[in-house]
């Protein structure tokens, strides 16, 4: 009988809304699930009792821009924090936007700085940070760092594949929040079933088709993996890294050029498709990715990979006994981060910096950010973090959260460019013509190249 682990009450409110959770991208290509403060259509809401009444008249007032692609729940969370950020603070009210999703959000932001109503603070994808280093919508963080007393080793303290990407020409533009990296979630009990070992996942590429061929039957596949757009280019990173001969990402550091269709990347797109066609142990098609862990917690999928900000849904309702692994290799183990940074607005007058730079540094306290890790299932990001009990008894009681953490030192950053909104609807354009067969993985990533090279010359 499996254990039913008792997190926290937050993470049980969490557990059957954060299936919708896309770390790294918008929402895994659907639409964000309103939170219950948004208005119909989509518009940005403030949250009702988000802390308006908390402090004196004189008090300053920050708008906080959130992405809520994690349903309602994520909202309530964010709502205490900021009522406890502003009881604690009586002179600054923080009051939270929902904004939808991040592709939502970062329209929404550009609608209010050309309207000069810019949030003082905003959580956006740290894939982000070119492009608010470029169109000045965000400020560089430095200056700030250096005047606070423990201003180096608060940064110093924050994991480094994290903190990997919040650079932009050696300034740092973003402080790491709600972080995830991809892992493999398993079924143990069907693994039993076909004689496999439950506490022995697969490693390589080649184990992943050997054990999916064993998982695959009438009624269930045994891979998934999520193909639609807004979600493509995270997985295929991992795999691309994990078959790279030496490492490489899909993009340069700088940002400024894309590696898309080296060998290496035609034949991992090469090896999704011979997992839909030849092999058959994946659903034919476009895979979506909100519909993964629905399918994997009914059994109709025996391995998926998914973020670990799924772990609160999964460990919560899966009915048999699950674990969780690094993701497989090809030439190598690689997983690809995601996620969202805290970035303040430019142009504000320095007493809002200034606060809003309080609140950043409030909601990525230890304590705070370990909570946040067991109430959603994103990684904890600093690595005092994992010095807390919090982190210490939840590791204990739910080891399969700690894969995500160990991962990590493997991780590097999914597809971060100038532009890259563009950027990865080209990669996903054309990644999802090869899985529909009208192109074949080296004419798709062939055209993908052609097409972000063009799009990232004025960058050069």
């Amino acid at each position: 009988m499996r254990k039913k682990i008792a997190l926290v009450t937050a993470a049980s409110m969490l557990a059957s809304v954060i299936a919708l959770s896309g770390c790294g991208g918008n929402s895994g290509g659907g639409s964000a699930s309103q939170s219950p403060t948004q208005a119909a259509g989509g518009t940005e809401t403030k949250a009702e009792g988000g802390g308006g009444e908390t402090g004196s008249g004189d008090a300053m007032h920050l708008t906080f821009y959130y992405p809520v692609n994690v349903g309602g729940s994520a909202a309530q969370l964010i709502e205490a924090l900021c009522n406890d950020f502003n009881a604690e603070n009586p002179d600054i009210v923080v009051e939270p936007v929902y904004t939808g999703n991040y592709d939502d959000t970062v329209t929404k932001l550009q609608t209010a700085v050309q309207g000069g109503t810019p949030p003082e603070v905003f959580v956006s994808l740290a894939t982000q940070r070119f492009t608010m280093a470029s169109t000045g919508m965000a400020m560089p963080l430095d200056d700030l760092i250096a005047a606070d007393p423990d201003g180096q080793e608060y940064i110093d303290d924050f994991l480094p594949g994290f903190m990997e990407d919040s650079y932009v020409d050696g300034q740092i533009y973003s402080i790491p929040f709600q972080r995830s990296t991809m892992v493999m979630f398993y079924n143990k009990d069907a693994f039993k079933e076909v004689g496999l070992d439950p506490e022995k996942p697969p490693t390589t590429w080649d184990e992943v088709v050997e054990y999916g061929q064993k998982l695959t039957n009438d009624n269930r596949y045994g891979v998934g993996l999520a193909l639609n757009s807004g979600s493509a280019q995270w997985a295929f990173t991992g795999f691309c890294l994990q078959n790279s001969e030496n490492g490489e990402n899909l993009m340069s550091e700088d940002g400024k050029s894309v590696m898309f269709d080296t060998p290496g990347n035609i034949e991992a797109l090469q090896f999704w498709l011979d997992l839909q066609n030849k092999y058959e142990i994946m659903a034919p098609g476009i895979v979506q990715w909100t519909d993964l862990p629905t399918q994997f917690l009914a059994g109709e999928v025996a391995m998926i990979y998914h973020t670990t900000g799924n772990m609160a849904n999964i460990s919560q309702n899966a009915e048999f006994e699950f674990g969780t692994c690094f993701l497989p290799g090809g030439k190598r183990q690689a997983a690809p981060t995601g996620g969202g940074n805290f970035y303040i607005s430019n142009g504000l007058s320095e007493d809002r910096v200034q606060a809003a730079w309080k609140f950043i540094r409030f909601m990525t306290e230890p304590e705070r950010a370990a909570q946040w890790s067991l109430d959603t299932g994103y990684v904890a990001t600093r690595q005092t973090c994992f010095e807390t009990d919090l982190m210490k008894n939840y590791y204990e009681e739910l080891p399969q959260a700690k894969v995500a953490y160990e991962q990590i030192d493997i991780a590097k950053p999914e597809l971060t460019t100038y532009n890259a909104a563009e950027i990865w609807r080209i990669l996903n354009d054309n990644i999802q013509s090869a899985v529909v067969g009208d192109a074949t993985p080296e004419e798709a990533l062939k055209a993908a190249q052609e097409q972000a090279t063009e799009v990232l010359a004025e960058y050069q």
